[in-house]
């Protein structure tokens, strides 16, 4: 099956479609789970529609430690049966859903006692390890060692002697989040859904009591039309509760927002061949290997303001560095720091007051006929949540339209890029020959695109100076800016930047001289205008400026005040009038 691209004109098509046909399911929101669920669908035999109000992933699904794992601290917690889920779940997608985005990544634990430590974190990981075998999918994950002080300042020259007597080593993997909600979109799209970014829904149709469809703008025109659909998911994350209202019902559920900031240094910052997992007063804390970076979190407090773009404040700064300097030999400072990014974990409201313990478990609700509600949950086990929310779905189709829909495949079913990933891996040589591009190069671009790096590959054919280094962000190549405008569903350049190339948080200055080089490279592709250019860029850089300026405020009441000071973007075709009716609703 050829892989579809998440073109201009494909959404322009999606569009189409959305507007005049009947769907079985509209999914509403382009987060890991919402993308998930419009696979789900798609693969059973529905007609499916999947709108997101921004970008795929805009919200938490590109804010996350970047991990998929079982989670050690809910095995601690006595919830093995979230454990050997999302460790099936792990397996499942390094060995046969996205091999080529998911790959292993070793920790140290260090042990600060003796004794009883080891024996009890040692317990712990080893039922880690069995967990990972049992669920069938454990194949290719190393398992844990013991290590001495010695062995571990080895593995982790950056310790200090004194922060431990020894470690465990074990290992888990590593996702680009981001990436991965895209992929999962475009293979939905490659299965046939209509799938839109920047189609934001103003409203829920009813008729009678049932939820029939729903209303959406269009952000880049401004047109407002209606989506017919026999059933709605509400997959919006920490929106949950503000689209559950819009059916002027009240939800079985509450969704509690918790934030989580995370620090960005560079590689050379700190000598380590696996990451760290420390213990809190409050969780854990993650260093985690990221390319030529290290990616430092997260925080987790509760967070009642803006939810489109959570801040990170400096206490949020300064309590991650005063926890991972109190391990280090050489004390990392705020000039270390490339990258900030905070993102909003969906938790279901409960009685603790502390979001820490609140439990990642996901719950689906269908309160309202023809909406079904899912939240709660983690990103490793996304495909659990999506396929649970479908199965509720059906039920509501089966009764209304009398018929059946194919059961849940997606354990089967590899994204986009999957199939032929490993061959091609075992080619780049070949590859680095016939595109004159470096093997690193290669290497680098096929952890990303998979096999679909032979479209990449098209692009700097047709092109060759699209081969050449990003400006501003070398890591990346001019190729793969086009490409995510051509392919990938990039509409502005933040997404760009921020979501396809992650420049934003791996550079010092945040992405600000690449700007003008990207902006240049896709105009054509987006049919930008003089105005539209200049304000893509002058956007770009106000949000950097902003996020600078909020990380400096002491608390997150004057961080989220700062951040505000950068509103999105705004295309040029949108007229007054359309967005002062938005704007009031």
């Amino acid at each position: 099956m050829k892989p579809a691209a998440l073109s201009p004109r494909a959404r322009s098509a999606a569009l189409k479609r959305l507007a005049s046909q009947q769907l079985d399911v509209l999914v509403i929101g382009g987060g890991v789970v919402g993308s998930g669920a419009a696979l789900d669908a798609a693969t059973r035999g529905l007609s499916v529609g999947l709108v997101e109000a921004r970008d795929f992933a805009s919200g938490t699904s590109s804010r996350s430690s970047k991990l998929v794992h079982g989670g050690l601290r809910y095995l601690e917690m006595l919830d093995f049966r979230l454990v050997a889920e999302a460790l099936k779940e792990r397996g499942l997608l390094m060995q046969r859903l996205a091999p080529h985005l998911v790959r292993p990544v070793p920790f140290l634990y260090p042990l600060t006692g003796l004794g009883w430590e080891r024996w009890y974190a040692g317990t712990g990981v080893a039922m880690y390890d069995a967990m990972s075998k049992a669920s069938g999918y454990g194949e290719g994950m190393p398992v844990h060692k013991h290590l001495t002080r010695r062995g571990a300042r080895k593995a982790f020259p950056s310790l200090r002697k004194d922060a431990l007597v020894g470690a465990i080593r074990y290992y888990d993997a590593q996702v680009d989040d981001a990436r991965h909600t895209m992929f999962l979109a475009r293979t939905a799209a490659t299965y046939g859904a209509a799938v839109a970014s920047r189609t934001r829904v103003i409203g829920l149709v009813k008729e009678s009591e049932r939820v029939v469809g729903a209303e959406v703008v269009d952000l880049e025109t401004g047109r407002r039309f209606e989506i017919r659909a026999s059933q709605v998911i509400n997959a919006t994350g920490v929106w949950t509760d503000e689209t559950q209202s819009m059916a002027r019902e009240r939800g079985q559920f509450k969704v509690r927002a918790s934030k989580g900031i995370h620090l960005v240094v560079p590689r050379d910052r700190i000598r380590g061949e696996t990451g760290l997992i420390l213990r809190t007063e409050k969780s854990v804390l993650f260093v985690i290997p990221w390319k030529r970076h290290w990616i430092i979190g997260t925080t987790d407090t509760d967070w009642e303001l803006s939810k489109d773009h959570p801040a990170a404040s400096s206490s949020d700064i300064d309590y991650l560095l005063e926890h991972v300097n109190g391990v280090l030999e050489v004390p990392l400072t705020r000039d270390d720091v490339e990258g900030v990014y905070a993102g909003l974990r969906p938790l279901l409201a409960g009685e603790s007051e502390a979001t820490s313990k609140l439990s990642r478990e996901h719950a689906v609700a269908h309160s309202v006929p023809g909406l079904v509600v899912v939240a709660g949950g983690k990103y490793t086990t996304y495909r659990v949540m999506a396929a649970d929310a479908v199965d509720e779905a059906v039920h509501g189709l089966e009764t209304v339209l009398g018929r059946k829909a194919g059961e849940c495949v997606t354990e089967t079913v590899p994204l986009v890029g999957a199939d032929g990933y490993q061959a091609l891996w075992n080619q780049r040589r070949a590859l680095a020959t016939q595109s004159g591009l470096a093997i690193n190069r290669i290497e680098h671009l096929l952890e990303r695109y998979g096999s679909l790096v032979l479209e990449v590959l098209d692009l700097i054919a047709a092109e060759p100076d699209l081969g050449e280094p990003l400006p501003g962000a070398e890591d990346y190549l001019m190729a793969e800016a086009v490409y995510a405008v051509t392919h990938e569903g990039a509409r502005h350049l933040d997404d760009i930047l921020t979501r396809r190339l992650r420049v934003s948080f791996e550079t010092f200055d945040r992405g600000a001289a690449a700007a003008p080089y990207v902006a240049d490279l896709v105009r054509g592709h987006l049919h930008w205008d003089s105005d539209q250019h200049t304000r893509e860029l002058q956007h770009y850089l106000k949000r950097v400026e902003a996020e600078r300026e909020s990380q400096r405020q002491p608390d997150d009441h004057t961080a989220d005040a700062a951040r505000k000071g950068a509103p999105d973007v705004v295309p040029v075709s949108r007229v007054a009038e359309t967005i002062e009716t938005l704007e009031g609703s």
